[in-house]
């Protein structure tokens, strides 16, 4: 998979291309990123980027032409040409639509993303309507610039890619993971699918949620000592006590999350518990 950064601060990438998974997936020549200096691309003696706006206000908005001259030396497909399964490109902006790991699965299938990064009050917006595919932001706060964007996105999809982390089932057992597809036993009660050891897979599986709370030795730290139910070796009981903490933590802080997932009835009910306890303590 090729990735290329058009920006201002080239060197910015020189520190998160050059640790983790990123690091490893060039290494292994699973992916190519590039960056290209946007000044690069201006004719100037100053190389300038950026001009005032029209209609005036505060601050500087990139210039469309070095934008575009960018473009065209990389051989990006033309908008109304380009096949979004195989190539997108992607404006970092405040002004975007909301980054989510749906998005970061989707990238994570074509072939090339090229990133444009923003700066200043933003770019000339002719470059959005005649470049690029989508316009993202990373949440509801205004970076300096759309690098600091780029590089999460990076992350973000290159760790979904095959053979780029060692357990491949990583990227399914965590928050906002695959979703898990509910089904019903001969008793009438949903239930959640098993994996392929016959453990439970809502003790991985978020369904939506987010992951539930992770616990290693040793078994006692500092007098608090780990759930013990997690040293029983009853896998039915560890999947029912992670599937009720991973609600528990998603309703706590990231409530929003559970109008969209995948709940069984005994989810719900326990709910409903987590709720009627609430509101008797206050």
């Amino acid at each position: 998979m090729r990735f290329d950064i058009i920006t201002i601060f080239p060197g910015f990438f020189s520190g998160p291309l050059d640790y983790g998974v990123l690091r490893r997936a060039i290494a292994s020549e699973l992916i190519s990123v590039a960056t290209h200096d946007l000044r690069s691309f201006t004719k100037d003696r100053h190389r300038t980027v950026d001009d005032r706006p029209f209609g005036g206000g505060e601050g500087m908005v990139l210039k469309p032409e070095p934008i575009y001259d960018a473009f065209q030396s990389l051989g990006v497909t033309p908008k109304a040409e380009r096949d979004p399964a195989k190539e997108s490109v992607i404006l970092l902006s405040a002004q975007g639509k909301p980054y989510t790991q749906a998005v970061a699965q989707e990238l994570a299938r074509t072939e090339r993303v090229v990133f444009l990064c923003g700066r200043y009050e933003g770019i000339d917006e002719r470059i959005n309507d005649l470049l690029c595919d989508r316009e993202l932001s990373i949440g509801d706060y205004v970076l300096s610039g759309g690098e600091l964007a780029a590089a999460v996105i990076l992350d973000s999809v290159v760790r979904l890619l095959p053979g780029v982390l060692g357990n491949p089932d990583s990227i399914r057992f965590e928050s906002f993971g695959a979703e898990a597809e509910p089904g019903t036993s001969s008793g009438g009660r949903d239930k959640l699918p098993h994996t392929e050891d016959g453990v439970p897979s809502s003790t991985h599986l978020s369904g939506g949620l987010l992951d539930y709370p992770h616990y290693t030795r040793p078994a006692e730290f500092l007098g608090l000592p780990i759930p013990e139910v997690l040293m029983g070796g009853n896998h039915d009981s560890i999947r029912q006590w992670r599937r009720r903490m991973a609600l528990e933590k998603t309703r706590r802080n990231r409530p929003d999350l559970l109008a969209n997932a995948v709940l069984t009835r005994e989810d719900q009910e326990f709910l409903r518990r987590l709720e009627a306890d609430q509101s008797q303590q206050e």
